[in-house]
């Protein structure tokens, strides 16, 4: 009985990892991080200065930063320092983003 409870504990786990999520936030900088979150006009302009000078960008959403995927940040840089919603994978800290479009509305 114990093995399996264990399997099955073992398979929910890996079955957690990487779900899939619609998320809203704003994208920042990973220099900056929540500094962005208002998307202002001056925090959209520090967040493209930093990225075209090599900063990663970063999703931050509800105070938590998550890293975007290496192959998914092309996806957002018509929207760097906007508030936007993503669909796509999260895993730990980092989301592999699939689409990408400015928000309509934050709560």
């Amino acid at each position: 009985m114990k093995k399996v409870l264990m399997t099955v504990s073992i398979g929910t786990l890996f079955a957690t990892s990487g779900l899939a999520a619609s998320m809203s936030g704003t994208i920042s900088e990973a220099g900056c991080g929540v500094k962005h979150e208002g998307a202002t006009a001056a925090d959209i302009a520090c967040v493209k200065r930093c990225v075209s000078r090599g900063g990663a960008p970063v999703l931050v959403s509800s105070g938590k930063v998550y890293q975007i995927s290496a192959d998914a940040r092309d996806k957002v840089k018509d929207v760097l320092g906007m508030k936007v919603t993503v669909n796509g994978k999260v895993d730990g800290d980092t989301v592999a983003i699939e689409s990408v479009g400015a928000a309509t509305y934050l709560s």
